[in-house]
């Protein structure tokens, strides 16, 4: 199945998880999966959450920010992917002066 993101309808979330500013995304859910690219512009960031019952992979296109799993910083850019295990917190932020843009999948089995 090919999903094309450009198709699907962008959103504009203000403080995902109690983040700062605005997450923006273009998502395909189903019963199984949340599929979605999104961008975190400069000063923006998804707040630190828990994920109880999936884990979740990013995968950096452009952009350089940092990611906080476990109480542990990370550096993250183009081409770096970060694993949020099943019971892991985590918090994705964009500390630089371009927007991130990111792939992501949150499996939810």
């Amino acid at each position: 199945m090919k999903i094309e993101f450009d198709k699907i309808p962008l959103k504009v979330i203000p403080n995902f998880n109690g983040g700062e500013k605005e997450f923006e995304t273009r998502m395909y859910i189903d019963d199984m999966n949340k599929i979605f690219k999104g961008k975190l512009k400069p000063g923006c960031s998804i707040g630190l959450h828990t994920h109880n019952t999936s884990s979740e992979i990013i995968y950096v296109l452009s952009g350089k920010g940092k990611v906080v799993n476990l109480d542990v910083t990370e550096r993250v850019g183009p081409g770096d992917c970060h694993y949020c295990k099943k019971g892991e917190s985590h918090t994705f932020i964009n500390d630089g002066d371009e927007d991130i843009e990111f792939f992501a999948v949150v499996c939810n089995q």
